[in-house]
């Protein structure tokens, strides 16, 4: 089967761990907000250890379990989808380090598979809300 590589856009949100918009974890809240908006996809990954500006070091080693862990959220859509996205996430965050920059995708499914978002093949001139 010939699969064809489209070109994306990819947003990156860095923050910390127990950042909060609107009383709940920052992750969590963009990650919902994605989903009803219905951009393709988005996924949460829990550093082991970062910083970011004059901060310090933040790390998961076991006597320091309890700092602010780095976590980067990462989506992937349109372009038009993610700048509209990503503006509107920029108001609601008090900190945080955000990355746009294209890249390649391909969405490989099962034969006759038609769960989930249909990804962003195709989809890039229809209207997010």
């Amino acid at each position: 089967m010939n699969r064809l590589w489209e070109t994306q856009e990819r947003l990156r949100i860095y923050i910390g761990e127990s950042a909060r918009i609107e009383g709940q974890p920052a992750y969590e809240y963009i990650v919902k907000a994605a989903h009803e908006r219905g951009l393709a996809g988005a996924n949460v990954v829990r550093g082991v250890m970062g910083y970011s500006g004059l901060s310090e070091i933040h790390t998961s080693k076991i006597l320091r379990m309890s700092e602010d862990l780095p976590i980067m959220v990462e989506i992937i859509d349109c372009r038009d989808r993610i700048e509209r996205f990503s503006q509107d996430i920029l108001v609601k965050l008090k900190q945080a380090f955000l990355v746009k920059d294209s890249v390649e995708t391909v969405t490989i499914r099962p034969e006759g598979s038609s769960e989930g978002n249909v990804g962003p093949a195709g989809r890039c001139g229809s209207e997010v809300s």
